[in-house]
């Protein structure tokens, strides 16, 4: 062993071949591993940011799904506030009023202002409303007066004097009443939005009283009001005990 042979040539210590200096190919990869760039690590940085971020969305979710969560609200949601003051009486009546019909009427308003030789599309107001009230047919028992009601003296008859039936103004009934269309000129829109008038559908509203009004004149509510008036009355002195009772009405 202190000779060299032929496997183990002698050298010198601290010297070797180049051949010995090369990395053994068996304790290295096959393939030559690259340093990682800047972008590669903001990349994966930014995958993995991503996906923290999904994961903590899902379980959220699915939190608020089952109701361990509470309800988030919109932070531009509208919302109304009601300033209104309390309501202040101003009177009370007592009535007298006996109300022996009713009627339920709808009117379609077609109401439109316009000016002479301005083209509709500058000037213009048309609007279509469909009005929707009721009217009251009463007889006001208040005014009955002294010797409205005589009675025979075997107290088997009696006749009753009262006076006519009357209207009252037609009420509209907002949840039934809708403005259908609406069609404004240029200068109108332009005038909204300078300062428009609050008050620009009262005239609609008051048109459509005025109609239903006029309409329940016509239809015979006053007569259905005598006739409900004149049941009722007859049915109850009858069970009073009057055989024959008589009902007549005076002139509103």
């Amino acid at each position: 062993m202190d000779h060299p042979t032929s496997e183990f040539s002698e050298y010198r210590k601290g010297q070797a071949t180049a051949e010995e200096s090369r990395p053994d190919p068996r304790f290295h990869d096959d393939e030559e591993t690259t340093p990682e760039t800047p972008r590669a690590r903001r990349g994966r940085a930014l995958f993995w940011l991503a996906g923290a971020v999904g994961l903590i969305v899902v379980l959220v979710l699915s939190v608020q799904a089952v109701g361990l969560w509470p309800s988030w609200r919109n932070p531009f949601a509208q919302e109304t506030k009601d300033r209104s003051q309390p309501p202040l009486l101003q009177s009370i009546q007592d009535l007298s009023r006996y109300v022996a019909a009713e009627g339920n009427f709808q009117v379609v308003i077609d109401l439109e202002k316009d000016r002479k030789y301005v083209p509709d599309f500058l000037v213009n107001q048309r609007t279509l409303f469909v009005g929707a009230g009721r009217v009251e047919a009463y007889v006001d028992f208040g005014k009955i007066g002294d010797g409205a009601i005589v009675e025979s003296a075997d107290r088997t008859s009696a006749e009753v004097t009262l006076p006519g039936p009357q209207l009252t103004e037609a009420s509209l009934d907002l949840e039934k009443s809708y403005v259908f269309a609406e069609e404004r000129g240029l200068l109108n829109r332009l005038g909204e939005v300078f300062g428009g008038d609050p008050n620009r559908q009262q005239e609609v509203y008051q048109l459509a009283q005025e109609r239903i009004t006029g309409a329940a004149r016509d239809s015979g509510l006053v007569q259905r009001a005598e006739e409900n008036t004149r049941k009722m009355l007859e049915g109850l002195l009858r069970s009073l005990g009057y055989t024959q009772v008589k009902v007549t009405y005076t002139a509103a």
